[in-house]
């Protein structure tokens, strides 16, 4: 696998973001993550968007961060707020979350952010279980869905 640094609107980037809106709006019976993003979210040196290629150059997974600072949705001074981590399908179980995951933690920690945090859904166990097998934690609730009930909010120290 080859992960690549590239903009929020690359066209991989925006292809694989139309895809886990879909599979976002399955499993949650709406239109998919309403959160707020722009591509200047993810510019080094307060963002980072990276995509896995496989071997014939296919955009298989993603993930980014953004830098987030005390603000009225809940975050904190020095948190990065994890972003849109995807696995396609037929590339799931190969490992590729937990290295875009341990690489934008990585990052992150490089650019000065001193904690990890997430939101994400109580329809996505897979998820859940990455996040709480690599040393995440229940934290207060921020971000869009704070006051959603099946919201689930994590954080990791970096």
């Amino acid at each position: 696998m080859n992960i690549r640094a590239v903009s929020f609107d690359h066209p991989d980037a925006v292809r694989l973001n139309d895809q886990v809106q879909a599979e976002y709006a399955v499993r949650y019976e709406d239109d998919g993550d309403a959160t707020p993003l722009d591509r200047a979210d993810f510019e080094p040196p307060r963002g980072l968007y990276l995509i896995a290629y496989d071997e014939s150059g296919t955009a298989v997974a993603t993930g980014g961060w953004r830098a987030q600072d005390e603000n009225s949705e809940g975050n904190l001074d020095g948190d990065a707020e994890l972003k849109r981590m995807y696995v396609v399908e037929e590339a799931r179980g190969k490992g590729l979350a937990r290295r875009i995951l341990a690489a934008l933690e990585d990052d992150a920690r490089a650019a000065g952010r001193i904690r990890m945090v997430l939101e994400t859904g109580a329809k996505q166990p897979e998820a859940v279980g990455l996040y709480t097998s690599s040393g995440y934690e229940p934290c207060a609730k921020f971000g869009y869905y704070r006051f959603h009930e099946l919201s689930m909010c994590f954080a990791k120290q970096l």
